[in-house]
């Protein structure tokens, strides 16, 4: 797995500034007759502003993708914990409160549990389905011990080398398409987007943390027509977090 690796440096995880609190002071100054002064000192705290703000600074930073219109749609806070410290069976503390993902998930939707084979194998940490069809799907995989992204290219390719419906559809594809982005704290992220001649997949790729993690939207295209707009906002609302900023809430 090494090919995922490039000397680049670690993307650092952006944190909430602090708010600034601006005070209004207004100071009379009033003299009598006798010479003797007199101060009056009135301040006003700006309090319904300053409490917005401390509020904002303790919320996690999630996107304004996901914090947008949720209509039949709400986040999943996962948290990439490893085989050994995996919660699925004892039920783990807080997810919101751990978590170092995110993404929006359908209402209607199950969640598959994942076992700890599983996520020690090939790193699969979440997974939904669409009950009426389900192999349109959604889920994560995460990698340890990566500490910033290799090419574009070379990234799918090696996501390839250990799932082999990825293979295959890539194989059969009518097309592929392949992009970069940065999210608003300069986070990188890798989209693909694969036409398929069965299927229809989005995946999501970035490091963080010294985690390799990818988002994947998959769907038959029969499915992908009737629920491409879902689909696609299924796709754009993946991010990482900062665990220390959602514990604060």
């Amino acid at each position: 797995m090494a090919n995922f690796l490039s000397p680049a440096p670690l993307l650092s995880i952006p944190t909430t500034s602090t708010p600034k609190i601006q005070f209004k002071t207004q100071v009379t100054c009033q003299f009598n007759s006798n010479a003797k002064s007199s101060f009056t000192i009135t301040t006003s705290l700006l309090t319904a502003a300053a409490a917005s703000l401390l509020l904002i600074s303790t919320t996690p930073a999630i996107p304004a993708a996901i914090a947008a219109d949720q209509s039949n749609l709400h986040i999943y806070y996962g948290t990439a914990a490893s085989a050994a410290n995996y919660g699925g069976y004892g039920g783990n503390s807080n997810k919101k409160a751990s978590a170092e993902y995110v993404y929006l998930v359908p209402d209607s939707w199950k969640e598959r549990l994942v076992s700890k084979v599983e996520k020690g194998t090939n790193g699969t940490d979440s997974e939904f389905f669409n009950p009426k069809k389900r192999t349109e799907r959604e889920y994560l995989t995460f990698l340890s011990g990566f500490r910033s992204l290799a090419p574009l290219d070379a990234v799918l390719n090696n996501l390839a080398l250990s799932d082999v419906g990825l293979q295959d559809q890539i194989a059969s594809a009518d097309g592929v398409k392949s992009t970069e982005r940065k999210d608003d704290n300069g986070q990188v992220y890798y989209e693909y987007e694969i036409q398929g001649a069965g299927s229809h997949s989005l995946i999501s790729v970035t490091c963080a943390k010294n985690k390799l993690y990818s988002h994947f939207v998959t769907a038959p295209n029969p499915d992908w027509n009737r629920d491409e707009a879902t689909l696609r906002q299924l796709h754009e609302s993946f991010r990482t977090v900062d665990p220390a900023a959602a514990s604060s809430t």
